[in-house]
């Protein structure tokens, strides 16, 4: 993967390459985060339905906020390949 980025970058700095680099390991790294969030959940929703409710909202909220630091970091990366 990363010989496919150094391929991208030719003639580009290097920090532009890592910006890019660091932006993949962002967004896989959310994903990840808000999969495990997601199932952790369900499992709980499955041991007690009756909190089912709270359960919901806060792996929403959870969610929400791992999804707003991996927009605040992909758009960091977007600004130092810009500049």
């Amino acid at each position: 993967m990363f010989t496919v980025l150094l391929q991208a970058a030719i003639g580009v700095s290097l920090s532009k390459a890592a910006a890019a680099f660091a932006a993949s390991i962002v967004v896989l790294g959310a994903a990840f985060g808000i999969g495990r969030i997601a199932s952790t959940a369900l499992e709980s929703m499955a041991r007690q339905p009756e909190v089912a409710s709270d359960i919901r909202s806060s792996m929403i909220l959870a969610a929400a906020l791992i999804e707003g630091v991996a927009m605040f970091a992909i758009l960091v990366s977007i600004l130092v390949i810009l500049l």
